[in-house]
């Protein structure tokens, strides 16, 4: 249920379970995990899914059973912000829930024009994975991330855009166009020169 493509040095990690929204199990965010702990000898890497949804969070049957509490949930957001290279959200549609750690955690986010962001935890009884407050707040301030996070609130994709929370709008045939474009530079750079870029930023 994840697909991992690797062209080179430009691996693009899928969700692939479009029938369930792309809702993640303990299984997927268990090899989400590994795939990007290993992907030192990547320079880009692109999160994006199969179908309309990039991903509605957790799998409501795991959820229940726990997953929605699990550190595994916050092992995946912080693999993501340890990675090295450029690491781009290509988000081919609405984002909901515990999948906005992963989203949050990268360097820059596109999204479709009709994507929704979401983040119902506090409807639901639960605590947000502990580094996504803190993320969101330093994209789009502390008032806009208690919108979404306290007021349960659906943020479309211009709003996103206007807040900060995404930083283009691409039509969902040129997304991962986009994302190889916004890459060439990375790709072509020293290691050493990526990693400092960041470091610096």
């Amino acid at each position: 249920m994840i697909t991992l493509t690797k062209d080179d040095t430009f691996w693009v990690v899928s969700l692939n379970r479009p029938e369930k929204a792309n809702s993640l199990t303990a299984a997927m965010l268990e090899e989400l995990c590994e795939i990007i702990e290993g992907a030192g000898e990547a320079r880009v890497l692109v999160l994006t899914g199969e179908g309309k949804v990039f991903s509605a969070g957790a799998d409501l049957d795991e959820a229940r059973a726990g997953l929605a509490t699990s550190p595994l949930w916050e092992r995946l957001s912080g693999a993501v912000a340890a990675f090295e290279g450029l690491s781009i959200a290509a988000l081919n549609g609405t984002l909901a829930g515990g999948a906005m750690g992963m989203a949050l955690a990268c360097d820059i986010r596109l999204a479709v024009p009709s994507a929704k962001f979401f983040y119902p935890v506090m409807k639901l009884g639960f605590l947000p994975q502990p580094s996504d407050p803190a993320r969101m707040s330093a994209l789009i301030g502390p008032a806009r991330t208690k919108l979404v996070l306290m007021g349960g609130q659906k943020i479309m994709a211009e709003e996103a855009l206007a807040f900060g929370l995404i930083d283009r709008i691409v039509a969902p045939d040129a997304l991962m166009d986009q994302a190889r474009e916004i890459s060439d530079h990375v790709l072509a750079a020293k290691p050493e020169i990526i990693s400092g870029i960041k470091a610096m930023i």
